[in-house]
């Protein structure tokens, strides 16, 4: 699972809210990313809990790796496809990744899952967004 030239995947985790306001927060970043000029060609990747209610503002492109997981704690029962998915994700030799989580009481263990040796030398925590 190595980035190229070892460069770290900016992370950015967004809890809590409904799915379509994580949805639009996550949007709106990206749309503000990409008119950046030093960011404008840059690969992203999102992974978000849950399952859409209505209309979808993310689509998948070659700049943008988008992985929908259905709703499950990512440090419980949904821990298996979180990684699964996450890895898949890392692999793409992303600038920025953003991982959208249902509950905000699961944070800290998702911070944990995150910071272990398998994801640190990885990920550059960058910010953490509650809704």
């Amino acid at each position: 699972m190595a980035n190229a030239a070892n460069r770290l995947t900016k992370l950015s985790i967004v809890a809590g809210g409904s799915y379509a306001q994580r949805e639009a927060w996550i949007t709106t970043t990206l749309q503000n990313l990409r008119s950046d000029s030093s960011e404008s060609h840059h690969r992203f990747g999102v992974l978000l809990e849950g399952l859409p209610t209505g209309s979808m503002s993310l689509q998948a492109s070659s700049h943008l790796k988008l992985e929908r997981i259905a709703p499950g704690c990512f440090c419980c029962i949904g821990q298996i496809a979180m990684r699964v998915t996450l890895n898949r994700l890392l692999r793409q030799q992303l600038s920025h990744l953003f991982i959208a989580m249902n509950d905000v009481e699961h944070l800290s263990a998702l911070r944990a899952s995150l910071s272990s040796p398998a994801y640190a030398s990885f990920l550059q925590r960058e910010n953490e967004i509650i809704l």
